[in-house]
Order: structure tokens, then sequence, then C-alpha cells
């Protein structure tokens, strides 16, 4: 315990490593968060206001802000520098995005970036707006940003199970814990409805809609609740991160975080149930520690296995457990108490063994004042459970030690008989203390009491006058026995207490230096079955305990990666694991009369196996930092496993996206060649149907059979180079406002002799609005779609062509009453190469569809296909309707008139 006006010496590592850490943050620049629970609470405008203070002072620069056309935010950009946003084409259209070039050229010392989880638009240099930040940031510029809580990775499915609504874009919690500042911007659901009817935060017709989904008054309370929560989260990391910074030691009672000491005794799991009972009233996070001492160590294992079962119920009843090591059970827990900042003790209440001893509830007080102790009841005789009998076995082993220490005390009294006369008594007492501290170092602190009494009986038996007898002549040498007995046990004690320290530490060295292999191992792997193998090895020789890796197949299965599998394995737990992200088996509460302990690989995009692991004794997943080594032995396993799953995707991509370009290029290369001997062989088709005299009738039907061939090749060939254009992104979009039946009549008429003996039916409302498109390409997707349409279904049949609004789409659908498509083939038949029947006679390559696709992709609609309830087969595509330019005026008066 700190006094006031002590020099602490702090731990040289620390103070290195934190020189370090604020040298690498004095290069970065400071980012300030403004967090909110949902859009309109003010995060915008509290960051404008923030920055209009600084821009007296600072270069104040605003690279994108979103004032949503709320007219008081607006108002803050007066005076403002505002950066010209990068115009990205994109799909037909442009779009505008932050630019962070002209940002990072112009280095002011701060930047506003609104909306902090936006996703960047294809062809940015990031992906998300959040690495742009980073970016400014890694350059010396401080950046003031805002995001709502639904936007944190770990907290999106909890707000999607609230709300019904799943936003997609995130940020990482990492990004956020990171941030210099976090400025929590909260109004209560009531104010917040209220600016929504008054169109403060959405235009009426958006808020309207958004009344009656998102913005319902439940969502947002609970969506306040979760702001809170994590911003307090993030103030308490604060604290603690302050607190090491300074070295602070008191304990800061800012929560009602508390600590419950489980030790050997009957009442032990009394108190982690008492503990539990506090914790749920309170809302509060708990800790429990089992603190070992030198004297606990030498408890027999029913003892301590009940001792762990303890530990084991407070993490099932959700605590944070730890054993520690120490000389004192109250220096330790006082000591965690202050570096986890718990304001709170929990402990059984007992008697001192000695009337003369203080309570071990008065001698924690007493070592830290600043903390306040909760004493448990203890359970009466009658009703404690019954604890195991408290007798150590004796083994041969003890027996020798004690043998030797009694040997090793006698061998000295004879080594030193012949220098009676020439030794002085001191000194020989010194080589009785000196056998006392070797046996105490090599046996233990049991063997070292024994050679403290042999080592005094054979100082006075031999040494002390009269020799060879007990006797004492001098009253003196009483003093001097009774002191080199004193010394001896303590002696004897402190260097067994030593020995003990040591063994800690080689343990806590060998669990670090397990990890550190374990980890060395998984950084260069490539494949599954290596990361199997290095799992195998380094659980087996830290452990002892037999392990197999079970990962999913497609289907979310699991099976054995490899290697021998285990006798007792079940696969239905392993699977059940899997499923549910939770252990099972040994030592857990589902199926623990297994044998196997099965534990997920939980990686952080999603479960990535299950490690099934055999163990010789049943009660060695109790000991927590068992347990906390395994769990980080499974995350780096997942991880490594996560690793060679993107490295196969990113693998896979590569080839399809180079077979692909291989593709296209041969595909465009074949279509150029081809071309201009289509053009000749359709111009010579031509001029032999009108030649003279005129051909023989037989002769005229081969030369239209060999134009109409010429001119389906010269379709084929154009529908190659159309969609090699399209892929390549080298297709202009000529978008104009027109109306939607111009471009379905024109395509009626261009696939008049495919649909010829069918009935066509359209159904197109007067009323429809101008729509922004391609009229060439448009129609090129109804041709296809008409052609497809007289393909595939029998003479006879209805086509219809309708089309209507639905909300801010135009939908426009061409339906048949033929066979319909092949089950299961919706979505397959927009793949490239990919035609309605295989090896069928009818004529094509699969292509015209797939144009489509990318026709309707790049006017940023979409296109599905269905069969109908009755029959046929219907083809939906969507074009966006937005805002037509209004109309000139009529000027048509007459001054006569």
């Amino acid at each position: 315990m700190s006094v006031p006006g002590d020099e602490v010496r702090r731990d040289p590592d620390a103070l290195l490593a934190r020189v370090q850490e604020e040298e690498r943050r004095a290069a970065r620049g400071r980012l300030r968060i403004y967090f909110g629970a949902s859009a309109g609470v003010g995060k915008t405008y509290a960051m404008l206001s923030a920055a209009r203070q600084l821009a007296a002072a600072r270069t104040v620069l605003v690279g994108v802000v979103e004032t949503h056309g709320r007219a008081e935010t607006e108002t803050l950009l007066d005076g403002l520098q505002v950066l010209p946003r990068r115009q990205i084409a994109y799909r037909g259209k442009v779009l505008s995005e932050f630019d962070i070039d002209a940002a990072l050229e112009r280095r002011p010392e701060l930047v506003l970036v609104d909306e902090l989880a936006h996703s960047n638009v294809p062809g940015s240099r990031h992906p998300k707006r959040w690495q742009d930040i980073d970016e400014l940031l890694a350059a010396g510029i401080d950046v003031f940003t805002t995001v709502n809580v639904q936007h944190l990775e770990s907290l999106n499915d909890v707000v999607g199970g609230i709300t019904g609504v799943r936003v997609g874009e995130t940020v990482p919690d990492s990004v956020f814990d990171a941030a210099d500042e976090v400025v929590l911007v909260d109004l209560p659901a009531d104010e917040l409805l209220a600016r929504l009817k008054l169109g403060k935060v959405y235009q009426p017709v958006q808020a309207e809609r958004a009344g009656r989904n998102f913005f319902r008054k439940g969502n947002l309370i609970a969506l306040r609740e979760l702001a809170l929560r994590r911003t307090a989260e993030r103030i308490g990391d604060d604290v603690r991160a302050y607190r090491v910074e300074q070295s602070i030691d008191t304990v800061w009672r800012t929560g009602t975080t508390f600590l419950a000491c489980v030790g050997p005794g009957p009442g032990a799991e009394g108190v982690v149930r008492s503990a539990a009972r506090l914790a749920a009233q309170l809302g509060a996070d708990w800790h429990a520690v089992y603190v070992e001492t030198p004297a606990l160590q030498r408890l027999d294992a029913g003892r301590r296995a009940r001792t762990l079962d303890a530990l084991k119920l407070a993490r099932d009843l959700g605590a944070v457990t730890a054993v520690l090591s120490g000389d004192s059970v109250e220096s330790a827990a006082a000591d965690y108490a202050r570096s986890h900042n718990l304001g709170r003790i929990a402990l059984g209440r007992g008697d001192p063994r000695w009337p003369w001893q203080a309570t071990r509830a008065r001698r924690i007080a007493r070592l830290a004042p600043d903390v306040e102790l909760l004493e448990v009841a203890m359970p009466p005789a009658s009703a404690a459970p019954p604890m195991p009998a408290a007798r150590r076995t004796t083994t041969h082993m003890d027996i020798a030690a004690h043998g030797v220490a009694v040997l090793s005390s006698v061998g000295m009294a004879l080594a030193l008989t012949p220098t009676v006369g020439h030794l002085d008594l001191a000194n020989i007492a010194m080589l009785f203390l000196l056998v006392v501290l070797m046996v105490a170092v090599r046996l233990g602190r049991g063997p070292s009491v024994t050679a403290t009494c042999i080592s005094v009986a054979c100082f006075d038996f031999f040494f002390v006058p009269p020799r060879f007898t007990f006797a004492i002549s001098d009253v003196q040498y009483l003093v001097a026995f009774g002191v080199m007995l004193a010394v001896g046990l303590i002696t004897g004690h402190l260097t067994a207490g030593l020995r003990f320290q040591a063994h800690v530490a080689a343990r806590r060295e060998s669990r670090t230096r397990a990890l550190y292999e374990f980890a060395r191992a998984l950084s260069g792997v490539l494949q599954t079955d290596q990361i199997q193998e290095a799992t195998r090895d380094a659980i087996g020789r830290t452990f002892g305990a037999r392990t197999v890796l079970l990962v999913p197949d497609a289907a979310g299965r699991v099976a054995v990666a490899g290697g021998d599998a285990i006798a007792a394995l079940d696969t239905g737990i392993a699977q059940w694991a899997f499923d549910q992200g939770a252990s099972a088996g040994m030592g857990t509460d589902t199926l623990p009369g297994s044998p196997v302990f099965y534990l997920p690989l939980v990686a952080p995009m999603r479960t990535r196996g299950v490690l099934a692991i055999e163990a010789a004794t049943p009660h060695w997943l109790t000991a927590p930092e068992q347990r906390q080594q395994l769990d980080t032995f499974a995350a780096l396993a997942a991880i490594a496993l996560e690793r060679v799953h993107y490295i196969e995707v990113a693998q896979d991509a590569l080839v399809r996206i180079e077979s692909e370009r291989l593709r296209n290029s041969l595909l465009a290369a074949l279509s150029h060649d081809l071309r201009t001997p289509l053009t000749s062989l359709m111009a010579q088709a031509e001029a032999l149907a009108g030649s003279t005299p005129p051909l023989a009738a037989r002769q005229r039907a081969m030369a239209d059979a060999l134009r109409e061939e010429t001119v389906r090749m010269g379709r084929l060939v154009t529908n190659l180079l159309d969609m090699a254009r399209i892929e390549s992104g080298d297709v202009k979009l000529r978008l104009q406002w027109q109306p939607v039946e111009e471009v379905i009549g024109s395509a009626l008429a261009a696939s008049r002799a495919a649909l010829a003996g069918h009935v066509v039916a359209t159904r197109v409302p007067a009323d429809l609005p101008l729509v922004q498109y391609d009229a060439v390409l448009v129609e090129r997707v109804l041709s296809n779609l008409l052609e497809n349409a007289g393909k595939y279904t029998p003479p006879g049949s209805t086509v219809t062509v309708a089309a209507e609004q639905h909300g801010q789409w135009l939908n426009v659908a061409v339906t048949d009453d033929g066979p319909g498509l092949p089950p299961g083939q919706e979505e397959a038949v927009f793949e490239k190469f990919t035609r309605g029947e295989r090896e069928s006679a009818k004529p094509g390559v699969g292509l015209g569809l797939a144009i489509c696709r990318a026709i309707v992709g790049a006017h940023g609609g979409t296109i599905r296909a269905a069969n109908r309830p009755g029959g046929g087969a219907a083809f939906t595509f969507t074009l966006p309707l937005g805002t037509p330019p209004a109309p000139p005026p009529d000027d048509m008066e007459n001054d006569d008139e």
C-alpha cells in the first residue's frame, strides 16, 4: 500500500511502452466522435457548433457534412471553408464523395467528416469513410465525425432485433474505441419525435414513413439506452487507462463493480451466490478470485477441486474469474481490486485462528481503506456441505525428503565435530543455518522445519558443553537455541515462499511460451490440415490432451479436418456447439457426461469450426487459468482458419476475374474478326436474292435462308460485343427523360418476326411519368425479353408487355403463358452462356438475359424472373423514378386576343 509522499518505483518496461505510445499518438491526429442514438438528435449540429468555436484559433475545413435540408444546420456552415466534393461516375450516374486527396493537399488543422459509417462509391480510394478518416489521422490532421449506435458492428444485430431494420453500413468497434474523444449527443424520445413531426429530421414524406417504422417511441427509448451504456463502457475504459497512465493505485468508486473472494472453506459457494444476487440487483459487473498462497498450495486434491468448482459456478453466473498467487490472501485481493478499480470486496465472515489475530476483513480494510467491504454470513456447521477430509496423504517422496533433512543435519554435525576448538560456536551455528537454507530451497517448507529442529538438537548434543548430552551448563545457551530455532524456521519459511513464487513464475512463463510458439506456428499456415496439426501439437504439449479439429462443409455440417479421430467423439454434440457458438461436453452444463470437451472456434466474422478435446483428468478445465489459455488457443486457431478461408476466397476470385477477362478478350477479338465477313456475306445474300434474271423458287428460298442465318449470326456477334463492352465499362449511358410507351412500341416492332404466330398484348397506363433512361439500351432489353418469349413458347401463346408505377420505381414486365422456367433456375438464367433448354435446337448462346441484367443494373434497377401461378414465365425489370425537369412555359398567348 502506497503512502503519500513515498516515491513509487514504476515498471521501466511500462514507462517505455507509454513513452512509445505517446510518441505514436503525437504523430497522429486526434479523433472526436459525436455519438447518438439515432438520426435527428443533433450530432452534426453539435459538431459544427464546436468547429465554429475553434475556427478563430485553428484552420477548420468542412470535408463533407450532410445537412439533410435542415435550415438551422445549414446556417452553421456560413463562414467555414467547405471542400468541394469529388465527382465519381457510377452506373451512368455522377455521385459526389469526400475528396481525401484535396483535404491532404490543403493540410488543415481540423477536418469535419460527417457519417463515419458511410460506404464510398466504388472507384474511391477506400471502400469505407472511416478508412479515409484513418488516413487523415495518420497524416497528423485532427478529425471531427458523427455516428449512430446502430452502426457499431457489435450492436448491429441487437439494434436490428429491436427495430426490425438492420443497417448495412457498420463501423468496427475498434475504430470507436480508438477515438481520442467520444461526445454523447442525447435527446429524449418525446423531443426527438416532436422534431420529426416539425420536419427537423427528414423531409415530410420521408418523416411520415420513418414515424411508422424506425422512429417509434419504444425503439428510440431502447436505442437511447444502448447509446448511454456504450458511452459508459467507453468512459470506463478511459478511466482505467488514465489510472494506469498516472500509476494511481487507489480505488475510484465510479461504478458498482465488486470483487468476491473465494476460499477453500465450506461457505465458498454461498459467497458466490450472494455476490451473483447482488450483481443482478445492481446490474453490476463482478469478479471472483481465489488466492493460492504457499499454505493453500498444500491443500489436498479434494479441497482444491471444491474451490475450483466454486470458481466455475461464479463464471457460470457471469463473473470474471481468476486464480491469483501470493504470500497473503489479503494483499493479493486488495491489489486486484485496485488494478481493476473494484470499489467493493465481498468475502465470507470468519473468525481468526488465534485470539490476537485480526479478522481477514479487518486486514483487508487496513491494506485498502478506500474499498468497501461486504461480509457474507457463513452457513451453520449443520447446514454446511460436507467437506473432504482435511488430511494430506503422506507419500514415499515426503518421507524421503524428511529423511534427507535429518541426514543433512546429522551429517553436518559429524563433519564439524573435528573442528571443535578451532571454530567458534557462533560459526558452527551459522553452518547449521546454511543446511536449513539448502534444505528449504531444494525440498520445501516441511523438510526445512525438520532440518531446523534436528540442527538445534545436534548443535546442543555435539558442540555445546557438556558435550554428548542434552544438558545445558549455561542458561544463555537457551537464548542461542531459541534464536537459532527461530532464525531457522523463518529462513525456511521465506525460502519456501520464494521457491513457490519461482514455481508460479515458471508456470506463467511456460503458458506465455506456449502461446507464443502456437501463434508463431499459425502465422505461416496456408491450409486447414496445417492448422489441425499445429493445434493438436500445441494443446497436447500444454494440457496433455488429445485434440481433433472439426470444420464445416458448404452445407454447414462439421466433419473431422484430418488426423486421428477420438474414439469418444460425438459429431452431434460438435454440431450443436458449432450451431450455438457455445461449449459443450465435459465440464459444461450441456451434456457434461461426455468425456470430450467441445469448444467452438468463434472468429470475428463467424464460427469457423469446433475443437474436440479429450483430457486425461475430468477437472482440468475447472482451473480458470487453464480455461483462459485454452480459450486463447481457440481464438488463435479460429483467426487462422478465417485467414485461410479468405485466402482461398481471394484466390478463387482472382482466378474467376482472370478467366472472365480472358474470355471477354477472346469474345471481343472473335466478334471483331467476324463482323466484316458477316457484313460482306449479308450484302452478297441480298444481292443474290435481287439478281436478274430472278432466281428459281428453290434458289430464292436458299438465298433467303442464307440472309436470315446471316442476320441471326450478326445479332449474336452484336450480343458478344455488347457484353464485352458492358463488362469493361466502355458503355456510356445516354440518359434522357422520355415516356416508356415509345420504347415499348419500338421493341415490339423490332421483335415482330420473333413474335409471329403469337398473340401480343400491352397494358401501359396513359398517366405514367417520364423516366430517365437510354432508349437504345432499354429497347435492347425489351427486344431480348420478347424474343425469348417468342422462342420458348409455342405458337398461339399470349405475350404481354405491362408497365406500372410502384413507389419510386417503374416496373416493366414481359409475361407469357408458355411452359415457364425450369424449377430452381429463376436466378441462373441471367448468368452468361446459360440457356433455358440445354442442348436445344433453338438458336442462341445464352447471352441475351445476361445483357439485360447488365443494362438494367447500369441504370440502377433490378431484373428478376419467376414462374406465374397460372403457368408461364414473367420477367420484370425496374427503373428508378426521379424528378423530371419542369416543362417550358406555354407561351401561346396572342397579343391580338
